[in-house]
């Protein structure tokens, strides 16, 4: 009996590899469904989990108190995590790494990559300087995000580049830097607006150059409400009360921000009846921010802080662009779950997780994620009894990229193999 059991052992491990594959929660991580490969970011301090504080040790981002939530700083512009660490989370992914981390370890990407840069905008430098808006942030641009993605898919093994198809795309949210710096160097209102088309032209550029690697599934995030911000808050005091919306942000700004967006909406509709086999997803950050404000007190939010900064000091939006988070002096509030702003330019982690939820509970069934799809890209599975071996074979068709089994005993892969032999014969 012992000898017939190290033969079976043996024949099992011959055939094939033993790795198990966990239990998903359908119920938390939604995104999970669409069987994601992997997530490739593209973006801005919204997403950068790391990338401009390897260009720029110093950089305050490299620093507590931001990551105060985290073991440590991760160049994660919040105390803590960012919307695409939890859609990465849904999607059952790990957290995105920096593209220039990876540069340093040999490329060596799981679950996807991260080419966001803190500062950087969707207009090239030269672009921007030629309108006297500079960058002070980074020389770093979309442009270079593309390049550094080209890099990657040239470098990367072939397997990686057979995930591409079987992965999530995110191109943005960029070009609010390219406003910032903009409203920053005392630009008139009608000279900003007129970057828009330029701007929506740069993220059209990029969501065509992410096809032609091969993206089947892409989400283009808008503005936010750039209003509701205490950057924005602390430099634009208008004293007529009828320039405030029912939340006090600014309605001018917000106008904007809406101007971009609709815009860009339009240029993703016209990207889906150009490339009909791809699926482009508008993904409204304008809307997701919205929720939190119209929620804030039952998220567990202080509604007289919502428009303040966690991290900062300044009369009324402890906000002050002289003495900014990060600096020596500048407190950070006690307990920043109970914020929305986490530096008066980015938010906590609270709120982008809340942002993350609606999101991602919006964009789901945009994706149009097939319900086999998760067995069709699932490369491992444990097989315990007769009964799992039949319902495997049962739905063999639906688990196209099988390739390794752990099969518990001998009489499980007896079950296997005449429930296999059986649906070949019919």
């Amino acid at each position: 009996m012992a000898t017939s059991s190290v033969v079976c052992a043996s024949v099992l491990s011959f055939l094939f590899h033993f790795l198990l594959v966990p239990v998903f929660s359908h119920d938390v991580n939604v995104l999970q469904k669409c069987g994601f490969k992997a997530i490739y970011q593209l973006g801005d301090s919204i997403a950068d989990t790391g990338n401009l504080i390897r260009e720029n040790p110093l950089s305050p981002y490299a620093s507590f108190p931001y990551g105060l939530k985290l073991s440590k700083p991760t160049g994660r512009c919040s105390n803590g995590l960012l919307m695409i660490d939890y859609i990465a989370h849904s999607a059952k992914l790990p957290y995105l790494d920096a593209y220039l981390n990876l540069v340093r370890n040999s490329f060596r990407g799981r679950g996807g990559v991260n080419f966001a840069v803190a500062g950087s905008t969707a207009l090239p430098e030269e672009v921007l300087s030629s309108k006297n808006i500079m960058n002070l942030v980074t020389n770093e641009s979309l442009s270079t995000e593309l390049e550094w993605m080209s890099t990657y898919f040239n470098t990367c093994s072939k397997d990686c580049a057979k995930e591409i198809k079987s992965s999530l795309f995110m191109v943005g949210e960029i070009g609010g830097n390219d406003y910032n710096y903009a409203f920053l160097f005392q630009k008139t209102t009608e000279e900003i607006k007129a970057l828009v088309p330029e701007v929506v032209k740069a993220i059209k550029h990029a969501v065509v150059k992410v096809i032609g690697h091969g993206a089947r599934r892409v989400v283009v995030p808008g503005n936010f409400p750039i209003g509701c911000f205490p950057v924005y808050l602390s430099q634009f005091q208008p004293n007529d009360t009828a320039a405030y919306d029912e939340f006090k942000c600014i309605r001018g700004l917000n106008s904007f921000s809406r101007y971009h967006n609709e815009l860009l909406k339009q240029t993703v509709e016209g990207l889906k009846k150009q490339y009909p086999e791809v699926i482009i997803v508008y993904g409204d950050y304008y809307k997701a921010f919205m929720s939190i404000y119209q929620n804030a007190h039952s998220l567990g939010f202080d509604t007289k802080s919502i428009q303040k900064a966690c991290c900062g000091t300044g009369a009324g939006h402890n906000f002050s662009l002289g003495k900014m988070c990060g600096a020596p002096g500048v407190p950070v509030c006690p307990n920043p779950d109970q914020y929305i702003s986490w530096d008066g330019i980015h938010l906590t982690q609270k709120a982008y997780q809340h942002m993350a939820e609606w999101l991602i509970n919006d964009i789901f069934p945009k994706l149009q994620c097939k319900e086999d799809q998760l067995l069709q890209n699932i490369e491992t599975m444990e097989v315990k009894s007769c009964d799992s071996s039949i319902n495997l074979a049962s739905s063999a068709l639906s688990y196209r990229n099988l390739t390794a089994l752990h099969v518990w005993d001998c009489k499980a892969f007896q079950c296997l193999v005449a429930s296999s032999t059986s649906q070949v014969l019919r």
